[in-house]
């Protein structure tokens, strides 16, 4: 019964489904209280704490192997590239070689960085690349098989961060997850309801005879064995980075592409750069809030933060209909200037100065009164989200390191494509860009002109790894997949700990809320509002709509004695918190 229990409230945003765009109060009569909510689920929880280092990730064995990490002597940077690595092997869905994603890093010495990993546009694409010659679009052209692909940038990524601020050699850190591809490691049920969600894009040979078992998916119990994503493994260990980019392993990749009609090219490859950068940041009361700079989310992370600041929420009362009034306004003020104004720097004069300054929070306050704010008059087109399918992990150390990751390949199971003999999927980021100015993606959504597509370019991205400190101590790290609702995740976490004083349990994985404003409605977890709350958001204006469980904000809570404490969000029960 509890299996049962923890795989139907844990099902993965690739498998959401739209209950209807109306709602009754009878739907929310069976809800109650978040402690009611939490303490049904409190079985399925995965915590740990320890005072010498916390790993938290979606996949069990990969926390297993940064928790190892950390007992033999590496730092927290270490242990997230193990991390990342061990992913790409036991959570194929969305943990990746042939993805990209961003790096959070705060040293125990009060330095932070952002290390840009994101995938970029083939030197031969172009913005109509995925349009027919009457100008529309094709079709699955820019979500499956070669033509979706997108630079990675993984592997460049996890090796930079190793070599600048890790302690260890890459072969002690890559060689955890070589062992976990070449001699497997046993599914549980979790692991296999991922697979299930995505079977329909392992169909190609290539993917099929990895991931299914004739033409079904694995079950619960058995062993998964990887042995030519073992060997790619094996080859970056030893040649290091340029055994990807310089390497057999790049030329297998554009052979693929070109056989398939794709586009990527060696000189795709060797020109691909990783690049770092000072992180965005806010004050959120007293706190700092650190996150991904554009192209990533953590403008809209902090936009939000800011004009949320001017409120007492904790007065205004947890999810009721006057705090959940101003959140959604926050939420759909910083999703319309995400549209408006963010993108790759390198292509992009990103304002962030301005949108984060008190004073333009202090405007768009401003503009909140009693009813919702008509997205039409923030927006000019519909936003555009990457794929929900993506992972988050948190990794702390004893010396106070923190680490915050989200990479992804976007949809589940990337393009679909693995190129002969090396094992891992590719990504199909390439629908991240305006593919068409004013039509929508495979998620249903829009963006402007600031994201489209140029070679080299990055695709912007909601993903917000996010680090919380106080007077220069870590105190949260925290993230999470779920494409345009992740920057909303990360602000209802943070906004739950500081303002409304829950635990980190109950922060992680109350039922949750979300808003962009077009579409407009609100996307409900169940139990996550009250019926006098949902009446009062509909005399306001909302429109609010049931969707099952998105996201997993794997995040860790460091406590004033120093206590380190991890939790796994249960909406992704193959996770693990471990600590020591």
């Amino acid at each position: 019964m509890r299996v049962k229990k923890a795989v139907f409230l844990a099902i993965s945003v690739a498998s959401i489904v739209v209950v209807g765009n109306y709602l009754v109060d009878n739907l929310y009569l069976v809800h109650s209280s978040v402690d009611r909510w939490y303490s049904v689920n409190a079985e399925v929880v995965s915590q740990a704490t320890g005072k010498n280092g916390v790993v938290v990730s979606t996949q069990q064995e990969a926390s297993e192997i940064g928790l190892e990490i950390l007992k033999d002597g590496g730092n927290a940077i270490d242990a997230a590239v193990a991390v990342g690595y061990a992913l790409a092997v036991s959570d194929p869905c969305c943990g990746n070689l042939g993805g990209g994603g961003f790096m959070l890093v705060h040293l125990a010495d009060g330095t932070e960085t952002f290390i840009n990993f994101r995938e970029t546009a083939p030197l031969k694409a172009d913005a109509d690349m995925y349009l027919d010659e009457q100008g529309n679009l094709i079709e699955g052209l820019s979500t499956q098989g070669y033509l979706a692909v997108g630079v990675p940038g993984t592997v460049k990524g996890l090796n930079y961060a190793l070599n600048k601020y890790g302690t260890l050699q890459l072969e002690r850190v890559i060689e955890p997850a070589i062992d976990l591809a070449e001699n497997g490691f046993v599914l549980q049920q979790g692991d296999v309801e991922i697979f299930r969600a995505g079977q329909d894009k392992l169909l190609e040979p290539n993917v099929a005879e990895i991931f299914l078992k004739g033409n079904n998916t694995y079950q619960a119990g058995d062993r998964l064995i990887q042995s030519d994503l073992a060997n790619t493994l094996s080859l970056i260990a030893q040649q290091g980075t340029d055994a990807f980019y310089q390497g057999e392993i790049a030329q297998k990749i554009v052979t693929a592409s070109q056989d398939h009609d794709g586009i990527l090219s060696l000189e795709d490859f060797a020109n691909y750069q990783v690049s770092e950068s000072e992180p965005v940041s806010c004050n959120y009361r007293g706190y700092q809030v650190i996150s991904s700079s554009p192209p990533g989310g953590g403008t809209t992370v902090c936009q939000m933060l800011n004009i949320l600041s001017g409120y007492d929420l904790t007065e205004l009362g947890y999810k009721t209909s006057p705090s959940l009034h101003r959140m959604f306004s926050a939420m759909l003020f910083a999703f319309g200037d995400r549209n408006r104004y963010l993108g790759d720097p390198r292509f992009v004069d990103n304002p962030v100065d301005k949108l984060l300054s008190p004073q333009y929070a202090a405007t768009l306050r401003d503009k909140i009164a009693f009813d919702a704010i008509a997205p039409e008059s923030v927006y000019s087109t519909d936003i555009q989200s990457e794929g929900t399918n993506t992972t988050h992990y948190s990794v702390v150390d004893k010396e106070g390191n923190a680490v915050a990751v989200t990479y992804t390949i976007n949809s589940y199971f990337g393009a679909g494509v693995i190129a002969r003999s090396t094992g891992f999927l590719l990504n199909n980021e390439m629908d991240d860009f305006t593919t068409k100015l004013g039509e929508a993606n495979q998620f249903g959504l829009r963006q402007g002109e600031a994201n489209l597509i140029e070679p080299g370019k990055r695709p912007l991205s909601s993903m917000s790894p996010t680090i919380v400190t106080k007077k220069g101590r870590v105190y949260l790290v925290t993230g999470s997949p779920g494409g345009s609702t992740i920057p909303t995740t990360v602000v209802q976490v943070i906004t739950n700990i500081i303002d409304y004083g829950m635990n980190l349990s109950n922060a992680v994985n109350t039922a949750r809320l979300h808003y962009q404003g077009l579409p407009d409605r609100i996307l409900s977890e169940p139990q996550a509002i009250t019926p006098r709350t949902f009446r009062g958001l509909k005399l306001r204006g909302y429109n609010i709509t049931p969707f099952r469980q998105w996201g997993a904000a794997e995040s860790i809570l460091v406590h004033p004695d120093g206590t380190i404490e991890g939790v796994n969000d249960i909406r992704k029960p193959a996770g693990k918190a471990v600590a020591y």
